[in-house]
């Protein structure tokens, strides 16, 4: 049973029941039946539906954000621009879908050969809470855009977000099975990518769960696109400007509760402004607007879950113990609530837990710095490479420094964002390959050579 339980009451709002093998069974066939004539359609037919999709989503943005909120306490205003986003996307791929996927004409010794490109059939997708609806579409429409089909199974604290994206690419005139949910466990899911069906994964979510993905998928040969976690830098030079790279650092580490794979946590600071940005930063903490997230004035609402909750209290209590200092915040905890107040932990070294593993929630880790060369060491001393950020105003030198950071997108002077026009995914334990753009819709389709004499 899936049970939909809202995070900031704890008020039970729905129970679905687990689809049993007979009834997964009759959906992987049924996609795989019209993956043979949806694969067929033509760009146009299919940017036709991304259209109507999009205006669907825009229709019920309202109460799609309402269920967001309720579900994963994702405060009004920000699940409003997530529905936004979603149907951006759409209409992205829409538009370009069939220009990225044009045959591309190539010199040989043929008298033509040329790169063929054309979809694999179903794929699934294994997708988190923390954006129910965006983290679905971003893989959705460049996936269906290029004539494939989508098996969703959907993170099982989510699963009234997971129905109603169904809903929606039905309500559209998609055709039926070309997108489907499964509610099934976790444990389920190395069956269904044993399934002859299935022919590629991706998945959204934690280092384990992408490395034990990767693991079946290996076992049956099939393609994986692993975005998993982060543990972002945001490095501040001595000449950034100090007022706007703390605003933007609250922004980053509050937003959604700090539950973002993206969201920066260690803030690596010269140590020449270091004082300066620690003070601005403590004061725009504080004067975040916190609790209910239905409210349109909160900026920050409750985390997802009692026990994602406790995991913070626990790695902040762990750091203070290994040396960390409480520069802003309280170590405390409402036992058996998922509310999680924003704490600062200063004197963040080696041997701090917060140096090397993802804090999921509204926790500041600051570690100072003498000079850029020391700060990238830093940013590049960790597992992850997901994204990073670097503030300072000579431009030179932010593009000369983020060539030297390991991850896969630095942003210089701004929030590091997902973008539909910009490739999307990490290196190192951050996982492989990428979503968006061009690189996106290349992931799922099959690169075939023609060659003609």
């Amino acid at each position: 049973m899936l049970v939909s339980t809202n995070p900031y009451n704890g008020e039970i709002l729905k129970e679905y029941p687990l689809h049993s093998p007979e009834q997964i069974n009759s959906i992987l066939i049924n996609a795989q039946s019209t993956f043979s004539t949806f694969k067929n359609t033509s760009f146009e037919e299919r940017a036709k539906l991304f259209e109507r999709c999009a205006a669907n989503l825009r229709i019920q943005k309202l109460d799609l954000a309402k269920m967001i909120t309720a579900e994963m306490g994702k405060p009004i205003q920000e699940a409003i621009a997530e529905i936004e986003k979603c149907a951006q996307v759409c209409e992205y791929y829409a538009d370009n879908a069939e220009d990225f996927l044009t045959a591309e004409i190539i010199d040989s010794d043929a008298s033509t050969s040329f790169v063929h490109y054309e979809p694999l059939g179903t794929i699934l997708a294994i997708m988190p809470w923390n954006f129910p609806f965006w983290q679905v579409f971003r893989f959705a429409a460049p996936t269906l855009m290029a004539g494939n089909v989508a098996i969703l199974k959907h993170a099982s604290n989510v699963p009234q977000c997971a129905e109603a994206i169904e809903k929606i690419f039905s309500s559209s005139g998609f055709p039926p099975h070309v997108f489907s949910n499964i509610f099934c466990s976790s444990e389920a899911v190395k069956h269904l990518i044993a399934r002859e069906e299935i022919m590629a994964i991706t998945i959204t979510g934690s280092e384990k769960a992408g490395a034990s993905v990767a693991e079946h998928a290996g076992k049956h040969l099939k393609k994986t696109v692993l975005e998993l976690g982060g543990n972002d830098a945001f490095i501040v030079l001595a000449d950034a400007d100090i007022d706007l790279a703390s605003t933007i650092a609250v922004k980053s580490r509050t937003s959604n509760a700090g539950q973002s794979c993206i969201a920066s946590k260690r803030f690596i600071i010269e140590e020449s402004v270091f004082d300066q940005f620690t003070t601005k930063l403590i004061e725009k903490i504080a004067a975040i607007t916190i609790g209910n997230p239905v409210e349109s004035t909160t900026q920050m609402g409750t985390l997802a879950r009692v026990d994602l909750a406790k995991d913070v209290h626990l790695q902040v209590t762990q750091c203070i113990n290994e040396g960390a200092t409480l520069l802003y915040g309280s170590n405390t905890y409402a036992e058996g609530t998922a509310i999680y107040h924003p704490v600062v932990l200063g004197n963040i070294t080696t041997d701090t837990v917060a140096y090397h593993e993802e804090i999921f929630g509204p926790v500041f880790s600051l570690i100072k710095v003498k000079n850029k060369a020391e700060a990238i060491v830093i940013a590049n001393d960790s597992s992850y490479g997901l994204g990073g950020s670097i503030w300072t105003e000579n431009i030179e030198t932010g593009i000369a420094l983020a060539k030297q950071i390991e991850t896969g997108a630095v942003f210089i002077n701004g929030i590091v964002k997902s973008d539909p026009r910009l490739p999307f995914g990490g290196i190192k334990n951050s996982g492989y390959g990428r979503e968006l753009s061009l690189l996106g819709i290349m992931e799922f389709v099959n690169a075939k050579t023609i060659w003609v004499k």
